[in-house]
């Protein structure tokens, strides 16, 4: 008999998840998808797709995306520097990164949004490496202190020296990617990027409406070449980039995630591929970008359960805010859209940490949201419904009024029972939180940021690697302009 029931969360039935699916490989035909990379379009074309060659308009047969769907894996894992198998993209688990990509930093004294540099993005990784609920490292900031042109993978150079988890990363152009796919042989300690043991997964993103531009039908081409896992971030903006209504946007996201798996194992059949993503919803009152809303994380839960349905890996923004600081909206919209995630089975959920529309990454709310991440993976073991927890034990010499606290029973169990939170949460009395200066979540996590990034240690690198990436880093940097790299010692 099966002791554990895990929850989980449906918003399709199986008729609608077919007919979602169906609708996709309609649009796949008419009007077809945008594709800007000429090898990607003469892929196709071999394949069986009709080109529209003037509008660079690919037709896809539903015939060969079905082709293309046999090949996928169902089934991956990203390692550790270690070698460990860290993360597993298959079937209901869960993982967490912080989010990604962030353009600003909230500073903890002035509440204030600030241009993100170096320092922050060391902060981050430190603070993640030390807090056991992300599973991977992410390149969760732009570094404004370093030339454009190397800031995709002078990111990844710092989360490869400060490091041992997996790495969700990705490049903005060509150039980058290849300095990337360096950096990830150095690491490595192989001719080969990955070999057998991924480290690294590299988002790619379609620009809605079906639209794959040249740089993002060119990268899933040569993630695919290259062995290293590639992982489809479609973004519906409902109302806006994609139908107003939530299934029609389920059914976008579908037909460009279809579209991108078929170029993805044109190029390499087998290669592992992840349907994703970071839809949102049009805000038409201000002309803003809600991951925040409700009406989001049900697009997710969809577009996850018909990624499900076909067995594919899964991923999606969750975990975020629309709100500008750590406050109570913060809270509410992260808890919220975290625990309908994971009750959702989604693979690799990226978000943590950031505030403002994913623009902007916070380190206190990355350190309340390892309290949230906890509390959901909570949520998801649901209850013990084995034997000895239905047994009546308990009551064994009871006597009224009753105490279970002297039970032996309960010292026993209560580990497994319960989640016991960091001091981040309160639970003490209110005399006890009088006596603690009356704080609140965001100034408890801003010691607990501090303490963390305290106690971290570096990893023990091969010197000689840590030099070839350096030197590799550097070079690169020079040819933008930039005699020095920033230093990252005492930060």
């Amino acid at each position: 008999m099966d002791h554990k029931f895990q929850p989980n969360f449906q918003v399709l039935s199986p008729e609608t998840i077919s007919r979602v699916l169906g609708k996709a490989m309609v649009l796949l035909q008419s009007p077809g998808v945008k594709v800007g990379s000429q090898e990607a379009i003469e892929l196709l074309q071999s394949s069986g797709a009709t080109i529209n060659v003037k509008d660079s308009i690919a037709h896809i047969p539903e015939e060969l995306v079905l082709k293309c769907l046999e090949t996928v894996p169902r089934a991956f894992s990203l390692f550790d520097r270690n070698g460990k198998n860290s993360i597993e993209y298959s079937g209901d688990k869960v993982h967490f990164n912080p989010g990604s990509s962030g353009v600003n930093i909230l500073d903890a004294d002035s509440l204030q949004h600030r241009p993100s540099h170096s320092a922050d993005l060391v902060n981050i990784i430190k603070i993640a490496e030390n807090l056991p609920v992300y599973d991977a490292q992410s390149t969760a900031v732009i570094c404004h202190d370093v030339p454009e042109e190397i800031g995709d993978f002078y990111r990844l150079y710092l989360v490869l020296l400060l490091s041992q988890k997996p790495i969700i990363t990705g490049a903005f152009s060509t150039n980058t990617s290849d300095v990337m796919f360096e950096l990830l042989k150095i690491d490595s300690g192989s001719a080969e990027i990955s070999g057998e043991k991924p480290r690294a997964i590299f988002d790619v993103c379609p620009s809605p409406p079906l639209n794959w531009t040249h740089f993002a039908a060119q990268n899933l081409i040569e993630l695919a070449r290259a062995g290293i896992p590639a992982q489809i971030v479609s973004m519906p903006l409902s109302g806006a980039a994609s139908p107003v209504t939530l299934i029609g946007s389920i059914i976008q996201h579908a037909a460009e995630c279809l579209s991108g798996i078929t170029i993805h194992q044109l190029a390499n059949p087998g290669a592992p591929i992840v349907w994703g993503g970071a839809p949102a919803q049009f805000e038409m009152r201000s002309g803003t970008t809600s991951v925040g809303s409700v009406e989001t994380t049900l697009i997710v839960s969809g577009y996850a359960q018909v990624a499900k349905s076909m067995n594919l890996p899964t991923h999606a923004y969750l975990g975020a805010t629309d709100s500008k600081l750590v406050d109570a909206q913060a809270g509410m919209e992260s808890a919220t859209s975290a625990a309908f995630g994971v009750l959702s089975g989604i693979n690799m959920i990226s978000g943590p940490g950031m505030l403002d529309f994913l623009a902007c990454q916070s380190l206190e709310k990355l350190v309340i949201d390892a309290e949230i991440i906890a509390n959901t993976r909570r949520l998801l073991t649901g209850i013990d419904q084995s034997e000895d927890t239905l047994d009546l034990n308990y009551y064994e010499n009871f006597e009224f009024p009753g105490n279970f606290l002297k039970e032996k029973l309960t010292r026993q169990r209560y580990r497994d029972e319960y989640y016991l939170p960091s001091p981040v949460v309160d639970r003490g009395s209110l005399r006890e939180w009088k006596e603690n200066q009356s704080t609140d979540a965001f100034r408890r996590a801003k010691s607990e940021v501090t303490r963390l990034i305290s106690n971290y240690q570096p990893p023990v690198l091969d010197q000689g690697k840590i030099q070839e990436m350096t030197d590799l880093v550097a070079s690169h940097a020079r040819k933008a302009g930039m005699d020095q790299l920033p230093s990252i010692k005492n930060t």
